[in-house]
């Protein structure tokens, strides 16, 4: 049996309503599960464990370590953010239980109280405070600072209030802080963590005294946040201390993480007793341990296996329609692809519409734009990169390569990728462009198309916040070089300007045609070239369980999940 899910233009345009107001009038039943009704776990229902199978391990347990879709499934069953997003995408209360911005830039966010982390520690502002200044510190290095960075500083109001200074007016920042980077972290664990790296470098301080001269700055702080940055990160990924359903009871690295179900937890009765995520690389052995009940969940359902699941006779298929933007990215530092010609006439050689067809087996839509059609601020009346062979052609024979060249293009492990790779290669040699695939491990990719080594490579984004800024920041603006989200290393005056504004704008006319002049300049000089919109799929065992989901940010939902008996 396949189950479609659709994300609607109406739940994205109530989300990005959510983000601009107070949420003050939203159901208390809903504020206490993530939005979810809490009826669903009841205790006649019976209790047990769930394997989740995914294709590539955690990169980090640390909110601030990392920002891959693996880490994301698992530590949004560790850790809780202020705000958060339910399974229809919209903003609702996690352990901010109202906010609103109460000047252009300031937001008052009351905070749920009678909340303990896994260690016992009462959750108060203090943990939100620890939280933000700890990911927009220098020494730390987070690739995820960029959404966190207009917070210039988190007030103490009281035991559960605070208030959100910010650099500029930014309207999306209630979807920024329902990121899963946003989870918050117990000061005590923040303060071990900094503790631990202080002393691994023989720094003689305490982790207050370094807090001190962090707020400070100078060359003290920058003498000693050279030292400690190596190290920090290690204690928090090794012993994660957050407020969600899910405690970390082992960690074997490549292999599995095993969470166990968190009695203490607030938002609701929960009727796993333990929640696996095993890494199971190889879609075809994800999907023999689903219909074998070795798993109860398979994530990352290919387009050629999604029939296989759909007519087991134990398994279900939960299609979703996503934010996400898979494409073909260059390294516009590199030869030939410093020349927007060469670019232009590679994004303009690939046939989209054929690999939505042919490869994803018209799991996902063509893209012709650099964020999806449902994400705010994409502007549907710009031409978008589209099929056109022949001007292909004349624009290669304008560049410094009329005659073609040799190049690399970087993939994951992935079939689907892998096959997407093909694709590309053979329309490339229409252009004499020859292409030779390398394929490397997830983690491996990531590192090194950072770092800048790789000429074309094939990766996605997934449009979180539904709101253009995320879409767009990261991924091209020159301050994100590398890991934070730029791997093509693209630098332009005018893109960045353009960013800039849309992200400190109040005015939501304004901002929307700073996105459009972005968009407009991202698909004429093309640092990537989009490809497909592509869906989320995952396989369930129906006979063992009931009540998971799948959400348009690719991840598993297991708020409401039962036990068939």
């Amino acid at each position: 049996m396949r189950k479609y899910l659709l994300l609607s233009l109406m739940s994205v345009l109530v989300l990005v309503l959510a983000a601009c107001a107070d949420d003050s009038d939203v159901d208390e039943d809903a504020a206490g599960d993530n939005g979810d009704d809490g009826d669903a776990a009841t205790e006649e229902s019976a209790s047990g464990d769930i394997v989740v199978a995914m294709q590539d391990d955690a990169v980090s347990l640390d909110p601030h370590g990392s920002n891959d879709s693996a880490s994301s499934q698992v530590r949004q069953n560790i850790y809780e953010s202020l705000v958060q997003q339910d399974s229809d995408m919209e903003l609702v209360p996690g352990l901010a239980e109202e906010w609103e911005a109460i000047e252009e830039d300031v937001w008052n966010l009351t905070l749920r109280e009678g909340t303990t982390f896994h260690s016992g520690e009462e959750f108060t502002a203090e943990d939100v405070k620890a939280t933000f200044d700890r990911v927009r510190d220098e020494a730390v290095a987070s690739e995820v600072a960029f959404l966190f960075e207009m917070i210039e500083e988190v007030e103490i109001v009281g035991d559960y209030e605070v208030n959100l200074h910010t650099e500029y007016p930014f309207a999306p920042l209630p979807s920024h802080l329902a990121h899963n980077t946003g989870g918050i972290m117990s000061k005590a664990l923040i303060d071990e963590d900094y503790q631990n790296a202080l002393d691994e470098a023989d720094v003689d301080m305490t982790a207050d005294e370094y807090y001190e001269v962090r707020e400070e700055g100078g060359d003290e702080y920058e003498d000693v946040m050279e030292q400690i940055s190596e190290d920090l990160g290690s204690v928090i990924s090794s012993n994660p201390d957050g407020t969600n359903h899910g405690m970390l009871e082992e960690r074997n690295p490549g292999q599995e993480t095993v969470l166990t179900r968190f009695e203490d937890f607030q938002g609701g009765e929960r009727n796993f007793d333990t929640v696996t995520f095993r890494v199971i690389p190889e879609v075809s052995a994800r999907l023999a341990e689903l219909e074998t009940g070795g798993v109860q969940v398979a994530r990352d359902i290919d387009a050629s296996n999604a029939q296989r699941v759909e007519e087991g006779d134990n398994t279900e298929l939960l299609e979703q329609e996503s934010l996400r933007t898979d494409y073909l990215g260059f390294n516009t530092q590199k030869e030939p692809f410093d020349d927007e010609r060469v670019r232009q006439a590679i994004a303009l050689a690939i046939d989209t519409e054929a690999i939505v067809e042919g490869v994803y087996d018209g799991m996902g839509i063509s893209a012709t734009h650099p964020i999806p059609p449902d994400v705010w601020g994409y502007d549907d009346s710009l031409d978008g990169q589209e099929y056109d062979l022949e001007r292909a052609q004349e624009l290669l024979a304008e560049s410094d390569h009329p005659d073609g060249f040799s190049t690399e293009l970087w993939v994951r492990d992935d079939q689907m990728i892998i096959d997407t790779a093909l694709y590309i290669q053979e329309s490339l040699s229409e252009l004499n462009i020859d292409v030779q695939v390398e394929q490397m491990e997830w983690g491996a990719f990531l590192d090194r198309t950072g770092q800048g080594d790789q000429e074309m490579y094939l990766l996605g984004w997934t449009t979180v916040t539904a709101d253009a800024d995320y879409g767009l920041y990261a991924l091209h603006h020159s301050d994100n070089f590398g890991a934070v989200g730029n791997r093509s290393f693209y630098a332009n005056d005018d893109l960045d300007e353009a960013l800039d504004n849309g992200r400190t704008e109040s005015d939501e006319d304004a901002r929307a045609e700073a996105y459009s002049t972005a968009q407009q300049i991202i698909i004429e000089e093309a640092p990537i070239a989009p490809i497909v919109h592509s869906n989320f799929s995952i396989g369930v065992d129906t006979d063992q369980v009931d009540g998971v989901e799948l959400d348009a940010l690719g991840d598993v939902r297991l708020e409401n999940v039962t036990f068939n008996e």
